[in-house]
Order: structure tokens, then C-alpha cells, then sequence
């Protein structure tokens, strides 16, 4: 299994002076950041393979990735337009989501309980995984998953008013794909790229993967399980005194290299 984490974005509605801007997976909390903290997880759970889709300064990456002298060294993939939309930062890694094997595709920006990784890929094998909170709060930014009878059949922000499902929930940014998924993935993101949809989030074409309907995706609920997705100033402070305090050391690099 290999896991592509994506850290291309400038994250600009962090609303950061431009010279204090840092790529987000260099936030810190607890004195390790959380490309520190998404690695080790990984590591806890099997995944050693490691690609990293980075963009905006991305030299400051590779920086902590030297500072953590971490081995096997995760392969570095550039997007040279990483101000656009995230899709292009998959389109970057369209290699390594077609080089065989399952593959998990990551946010990077996610201070997560290591539970949370844990339900994403365990399990049969191999599988197409989706997660879901149903725990969320409703408003347009939390990215919709919305389920019947167990499938899902939706994945957006905005939902379209006569949509019929009987559970809607917040998906967490993490995705698992089994090898002719991801291809098919490559695909439909190289679609959005050369055309007229390069400015899209990633979600849509996973989005479309769903609507097609020709692969079983299965979802597991982590509702209650502590996580946070970071896109705004205020969430720092959240994950900060909300979500922190209920890792108790789950997701904490020092325990987890115990």
C-alpha cells in the first residue's frame, strides 16, 4: 500500500501575512508538525511508502524532512501550479497512483486520531474506502458525503435541493483505492487538467468516480473519533485546546515510535 499525502497549496485563507506563509503540513502542534505526525502514523500502521505531492515552498518541506532524517525518504512530486486547483496536484502524481497496489490519497492539512488512518485501511483487501463524520457541522465548507442505503451517491459542498439520501455526513480528506480505481482516477483527473476544469478541487473527480457507478466503495463511519481539517486561522485554535487534548498520545510521534 502507498500513501500520497498532498501539501501543494498555499493555503490563503489561513489570511497570513505572505512573508509568515507556510505550506500547512508544517503546522506544529505538541512540538511535532503534522507531516511529522501523518508519517508516523503511517509508519504505525504498515504504509512506509510514501509520496508527496508539494508545491508552495516546498523547499521548507523537504527542510523537515531532513530535520526528521526519515528513512525511507518519501519521493518528492512538484507541481509547478500549485496556485490552482488541487486537482493539478493530483494530476502531478498520476505515476505513483498508477504504479500498482492499493494507494491511499491524503490531505495533508488534517490533525486526525490514529483510529481514523486504522478504519481507512484495515479490512479486506483490496478495497475502494471512503470515511465519513456524521458528526459535522452544516455549512457550506465541510465537503458533503451523503449515502443510500449504504452507497454513496454523493460527494460535494453544495448539494443539489432534491437530492434523496438517508445519511449525510462531513468526509474526512482521505481516500483509499484499489489499483483499478486509482487508473481510473488518473484518468478522469487528466480529463479535468487539459481542460477547462484544471482549477477544481480534487474531490470532484473523485466525485465522479462515485456517480459512475461501475465499483463498490465502501465507507466506514468515524463518527466520535477526533479530528480536524485546517483551512482557516481559527481552526489552528481548535485543533489546538479541542482536538489535541483527545489524541492522549494516539497520533503522538514519541508514542508511537515506543
Amino acid at each position: 500500500m502507498r500513501a500520497i499525502i498532498l501539501a501543494a497549496g498555499r493555503g490563503l485563507r489561513m489570511r497570513q501575512p505572505e512573508d509568515q506563509q507556510l505550506p500547512k503540513c508544517l503546522l506544529r502542534f505538541d512540538g511535532s508538525s503534522l507531516l511529522e505526525r501523518h508519517l508516523y502514523a503511517l509508519r504505525a500502521s504498515g504504509v512506509h511508502e510514501v509520496v508527496l505531492a508539494l508545491g508552495f515552498r516546498h523547499e521548507l518541506v523537504e527542510a523537515e524532512l531532513d530535520r526528521l532524517n526519515w528513512q525511507p525518504r518519501p519521493k518528492i512530486v512538484l507541481n509547478p501550479r500549485f496556485d490552482l486547483g488541487s486537482v493539478l496536484t493530483v494530476h502531478t502524481v498520476a505515476e505513483a497512483l498508477q504504479a500498482g497496489g492499493e494507494v491511499l490519497l491524503m490531505d495533508a492539512d488534517v490533525l486526525y486520531h490514529e483510529h481514523i488512518l486504522r478504519a481507512l485501511i484495515s479490512g479486506r483487501a483490496p478495497a475502494n474506502r471512503l470515511l465519513i463524520d456524521c458528526d459535522f457541522e452544516a455549512g457550506d465548507e465541510p465537503v458533503k458525503l451523503c449515502l443510500r442505503a449504504g452507497v454513496p451517491i454523493e460527494l460535494r459542498k453544495q448539494l443539489a435541493a432534491d437530492l434523496h439520501y438517508d445519511t449525510i455526513g462531513e468526509s474526512v480528506g482521505f481516500f483509499r483505492f484499489e489499483e483499478g480505481t486509482a487508473r481510473r482516477l488518473v484518468q478522469i483527473v487528466s480529463d479535468y487538467a487539459t481542460g477547462a476544469r484544471a482549477h477544481m478541487p480534487h474531490e470532484e473527480a473523485v466525485r465522479d468516480l462515485l456517480l459512475e457507478r461501475g465499483r463498490e466503495f465502501e465507507v466506514a463511519d468515524i463518527t466520535g473519533w477526533p479530528w480536524i481539517e485546517i483551512d482557516f486561522t481559527e481552526d489552528v485554535e481548535r485543533a489546538q485546546t479541542e482536538v489535541l487534548p483527545l489524541l492522549a498520545g494516539a497520533g503522538d510521534p514519541a508514542a508511537l515510535t515506543r
